[in-house]
């Protein structure tokens, strides 16, 4: 089955978009990208919350090697404009759509913290303050991509740019995926896995595993060549590690019998805490990717995890 206008992207969604009388509704935009050698990458979330007053943001630079960097912060004033703008306590962060559904820019600095160890964010560690820049561009390497029943739509992309990290400035060129939602958004209520990646001949890859009890759903799409096949099937598994992150984690999914081992390289995970006291782990991770014909990838993964509670210690 291939792509039909149903999955199509309308180029006035890249703008915000008016809330409902919904206390969680969110509207928000996810931006990540894994650098070609694999050594760097990163995330940031901007997701604003207009009935509860604040902007939450979200951020991870990571790396095999390197000390995972984090700049979170769940209270940050509303700010007028596209959506993608943050400020306050130190956040200067000016996101720029500068042409619909083919180029994103986010630049700005942010103040941050260096863990020695991804698991720390479980612990309360203080970590090492520091700050944190981005001045990158996330330019569509393929076709954006509306979810069937829900408001939200992904755009695979080619990203390039530079991070700073305290005193070091490193150049990006690599590969990424950036998605766009809005609507209730309750990060307690179910579970889900979460990804999306490149393998080496271009094909693009994004799965997202709705895990509602007894009422999972599957979104995502394979494309490659011009061609975009929604997911019809998927299976994800996963082996869990220290503190419930994930160590392995395998994706099948069809049309197309797609089998891909996915292995987490560097960790950049997250509290979510409710003003009720429910708690969701959220361990997210740049992953490599090896498909059972041999063809090898990159991405980034997450999940859900409400009312985890360190499994796997």
């Amino acid at each position: 089955m291939t792509e039909t206008t149903a999955h199509a992207v309308d180029p006035a969604d890249e703008r915000r978009h008016d809330p409902d009388a919904a206390r969680l509704w969110n509207e928000s935009h996810y931006l990540d990208f894994v650098a070609a050698d694999g050594r760097l990458a990163g995330y940031a979330r901007i997701g604003r919350y207009p009935n509860l007053g604040v902007t939450w943001w979200t951020a991870t630079v990571v790396g095999p090697g390197r000390r995972p960097v984090f700049s979170v912060s769940y209270d940050l004033p509303l700010v007028d404009g596209t959506g993608l703008q943050v400020a306050g306590a130190g956040h200067d962060v000016d996101g720029v759509v500068e042409a619909p559904l083919d180029r994103l820019r986010l630049a700005g600095t942010v103040p941050a913290v260096c863990h020695a160890d991804a698991a720390d964010v479980y612990r309360d560690a203080p970590g090492e303050p520091t700050a944190l820049a981005f001045d990158l561009v996330w330019t569509t390497d393929g076709r954006p991509y509306h979810y069937d029943v829900t408001s939200r739509y992904e755009v695979p992309c080619l990203v390039s740019g530079t991070v700073t990290v305290g005193d070091e400035t490193l150049a990006v060129t690599g590969q990424g995926q950036r998605d766009h939602s809005w609507g209730e958004r309750d990060w307690w209520a179910f579970g889900w896995c979460w990804m999306a990646g490149r393998l080496e001949d271009g094909t693009r890859v994004h799965v997202a595993d709705i895990r509602i009890p007894g009422s999972p759903v599957a979104f995502g799409y394979v494309q490659h060549a011009g061609r975009v096949d929604p997911v019809e099937r998927l299976v994800v598994t996963e082996e869990l590690g220290v503190e419930g992150m994930p160590t392995a984690a395998r994706v099948e999914a069809d049309p197309g019998g797609l089998v891909l081992d996915v292995t987490p390289r560097a960790y950049g995970p997250l509290v979510l805490r409710a003003d009720d006291g429910r708690v969701s782990r959220f361990p997210r991770a740049q992953v490599d990717l090896v498909a059972a014909d041999g063809r090898t990838g990159s991405g980034w993964i997450e999940w859900n995890q409400p009312g985890a509670a360190g499994e796997g210690r």
